[in-house]
């Protein structure tokens, strides 16, 4: 490991050991979802929480210091009904976790656009993370338009039919609604062959969220792990994020460990702290 990555490393495992300290007790929580002044605010996307019940991946968000989740549907179902939404809802708000948008939501027939859009405007969210076929974007972007949420397409790697990487689903969305657009996943569109700070350069205006990741290898082959742990350049795409002044959430999404994610979360979100830090505005 170059210097360099080594004072980030050492940073990251820092920040990380402050993260995991039981800093606040309950009654010095805040009662509401935090607003962070970070100038790249972070966040977990969901599905790292796949194993683990609501109030278990609330405590380890806590113990990690993060404030924003993306909600995947294994913690609140399409189909809940309007007191079980506000019974999770107020989970996280109590918590003090904001929840920022819902998905991953897969969209394979209007019925299932309509549930999407329909879910989102009973959770009180502004934007779905989703992934509906390209047959149904004219459909999609009636509903974007018909409730004024936005959706963020998510590519998933060289495996994905639909959206390898980004630049997939920017050739379908770039002439639509501008609140199409992408929530792109780092560590996927590496494995698909793009740089996530040159994809974040050439979508600007249509990067919506994302999903922070680093790989093992810039191919199919490439295997998740934590942040600064893989091939990808943080410090360029930290640069890129500044370049285009991007205000959404880096949302991590932890894959490599998933019975066991918050060590995997907080070096990942230490080591990407430390980077942002590092790295002049």
């Amino acid at each position: 490991m170059s210097s360099r990555r080594n004072f980030l490393l050492q940073t990251s495992l820092g920040l990380a050991a402050t993260s995991l300290s039981p800093l606040l007790s309950a009654a010095a929580r805040p009662a509401g979802p935090q607003q962070t002044k970070d100038r790249l605010a972070v966040g977990v996307a969901g599905y790292t929480f796949y194993k683990f019940k609501v109030d278990q991946a609330i405590a380890m968000m806590q113990r990690a210091n993060i404030h924003y989740i993306s909600l995947k549907d294994v913690h609140l179902p399409l189909q809940s009904s309007p007191e079980q939404i506000a019974a999770v809802l107020a989970q996280f708000r109590d918590a003090g976790i904001n929840v920022y948008a819902v998905g991953v939501i897969y969209m394979k027939t209007k019925q299932s656009v309509d549930e999407a859009f329909a879910y989102a405007k009973k959770a009180g969210v502004p934007m779905i993370v989703g992934v509906p076929t390209p047959d149904l974007l004219d459909y999609t972007e009636q509903q974007v338009k018909q409730y004024n949420i936005r959706l963020a397409i998510h590519n998933h790697g060289p495996e994905d039919a639909l959206y390898p990487g980004p630049r997939n689903a920017w050739e379908h969305i770039k002439n639509r609604d501008a609140r199409i657009g992408l929530c792109i996943d780092i560590g996927h569109a590496t494995r698909a062959g793009e740089d996530p700070a040159k994809a974040v350069l050439a979508y600007k205006d249509r990067v919506f969220d994302l999903h922070l990741k680093d790989v093992t290898a810039a191919s199919k082959d490439g295997k998740p792990t934590e942040i600064g742990r893989g091939v990808i350049n943080f410090s360029s795409f930290v640069s890129a994020l500044d370049k285009i002044r991007y205000k959404g959430i880096c949302s991590i999404e932890y894959e490599k460990e998933m019975n066991d994610p918050l060590p995997g979360i907080a070096e990942s979100a230490g080591y990407f702290k430390g980077v942002v830090n590092t790295v002049k505005s």
